[in-house]
């Protein structure tokens, strides 16, 4: 079936395969911007203790939501294979995009038998967002995923998109229990890999059982019991207590900020919806969108800017709709509708360009950032990590350190995100905060390395904290950019 498809549009499956070739280059180069110190961390402490992993990023005894079973399953890829935290997440971002892809395809097939609409699906995905760059973890743009390949939600999207498909399936084919609770299962471990991305495939399995007979809905309760009972029987974290959990507003606000730059090539996307939905009322990109663009919105209104993180249920049908109808379109509206598909991606092309940066040598990467806007990568920390022993805490507020170092093994005082599970929390940042306030004094500083028992300090020369004179401190190592590492002496 592929392979007719590819021989019935050639150009347009070649144009889909090199954003997506791209994507598989930065499954080997692996960029560093963003959140994937985390992820590093979690394989890391599994990789050392599966059964009490402890915090990923501080030394506390604490739950996390990122033990997940697929972060379990990296954690005993790497003890077989002997990779790092770091080594094994280039695996994990192939597995993350053939799963995505996939999902893609097998979603778009139970939407119409046209060969041409999933290429332009994957097209659509990819580009059709905005001319203003947006990265972030779950959106997937081709920008965002280049970053956040190898992240838990890039492969949990993948999954939920062959949720949607099988559930679509199911509920044609009138298949039986086991079935459905084979989904139940898969949309439990949806929501334990990536809870953001979970809602999302919640929203999209409500949308597609709306087609569902009363014949189905049993099936669905069993399914839907066994999914709450895998989520409940979790042992790694709480994960019900997720539901009232605070303190993630803040972070996703930046959500909300100019939607009009970031989105406006959906227009067209959305034009088809409105024209699926009068067709049919119960159509399951329209219903998908309606729910997805309700969440969002509340959660605008509320100040619940979490609720943001529901963005690709509301960008996912958009762009799908758009692909099905430029594919199913005949005559004149099929020339029109290419058309507008057509340039609507090549605005998107342009506007992302700049991710070809990322598969590049250093030098080259930095001239195509000169005339092309592109997410710089982060610097490196791999220096420090050298020097520093497997679970040493550091006390650092570098924003870069305090993403990057906890990849390589070490702690921070200090988490660099928010933690609903970590009771001290604005201790561990207000102890930071205070070491590098000037008017604090050298009591003071090392009754804070103390009390977190910090051994090791990265700070900028010149900057507020002990000097690195300090009788109570050894230089190690000199880093780019004035960092120096300190060891703290033994008192």
């Amino acid at each position: 079936m592929i392979a007719r498809a590819v021989r019935a549009h050639p150009a347009l499956w070649g144009a889909a395969l090199l954003p997506a070739g791209l994507l598989l280059a930065m499954a080997v180069r692996l960029p560093w911007a963003g959140d994937l110190g985390m992820h590093a961390a979690v394989v890391e402490r599994l990789r050392a203790d599966l059964s009490h992993p402890g915090h990923p990023l501080v030394a506390a005894d604490a739950p996390s939501p990122y033990y997940s079973p697929w972060t379990v399953l990296l954690a005993l890829t790497a003890r077989v294979s002997g990779l790092g935290g770091l080594g094994v997440l280039h695996p994990a971002a192939l597995a993350g995009l053939v799963l995505f892809v996939t999902g893609v395809a097998a979603f778009v097939r139970t939407l119409t038998g046209r060969p041409a609409a999933v290429p332009l699906a994957l097209l659509c995905v990819l580009l059709l967002h905005g001319t203003r760059l947006f990265a972030w973890s779950g959106v997937p743009g081709l920008t965002s995923l280049a970053l956040t390949l190898a992240y838990p939600s890039t492969l949990a999207l993948g999954l939920a998109l062959h949720l949607w498909a099988l559930l679509r399936r199911a509920v044609a084919g009138a298949w039986g229990f086991v079935a459905f609770l084979a989904l139940g299962l898969l949309l439990a471990v949806v929501l334990l890999v990536h809870q953001f991305t979970g809602a999302v495939a919640v929203l999209g399995a409500a949308a597609v059982l709306a087609r569902g007979g009363r014949e189905v809905w049993p099936k669905v309760a069993a399914a839907g019991g066994l999914a709450l009972g895998v989520l409940w029987a979790w042992p790694y974290y709480p994960f019900f207590a997720l539901s009232g959990a605070d303190g993630l507003d803040a972070i996703h606000r930046p959500l909300y900020t100019h939607l009009l730059g970031k989105f406006w090539l959906l227009a067209p996307g959305v034009v088809a919806l409105v024209a699926r939905w009068r067709h049919d009322r119960r159509d399951p990109l329209a219903l998908l969108f309606a729910g997805g663009l309700a969440v969002f919105a509340a959660g605008g209104w509320s100040g619940h800017w979490a609720w943001g993180r529901v963005l690709p249920a509301v960008l996912l049908p958009a762009q799908l709709a758009l692909a099905v109808a430029t594919a199913e379109a005949a005559g004149r509206a099929r020339r029109a509708l290419a058309a507008v598909t057509g340039a609507a991606l090549l605005t998107g092309a342009c506007a992302q360009a700049g991710v070809v940066a990322y598969a590049l040598p250093a030098r080259a990467a930095r001239a195509v950032r000169q005339y092309v806007p592109a997410v710089a990568p982060w610097p490196s920390f791999g220096w420090a990590a050298r020097q520093l022993p497997g679970g040493a805490t550091v006390m650092t507020n570098d924003y870069f350190a305090l993403r990057m170092l906890p990849a390589y093994g070490p702690y921070t005082v200090a988490p660099a995100w928010p933690d609903v599970f970590l009771p001290d929390e604005r201790a561990r940042r207000e102890a930071t905060r205070r070491y590098f306030a000037p008017s604090a004094s050298r009591a003071e500083r090392l009754g804070l390395l103390g009390r977190y028992g910090a051994r090791w300090v990265l700070q900028k020369d010149g900057a507020p904290g002990l000097r690195p004179d300090d009788p109570a401190l050894r230089r190690t190592v000199r880093g780019p950019g004035g960092f120096a590492l300190l060891e703290v002496e033994k008192r």
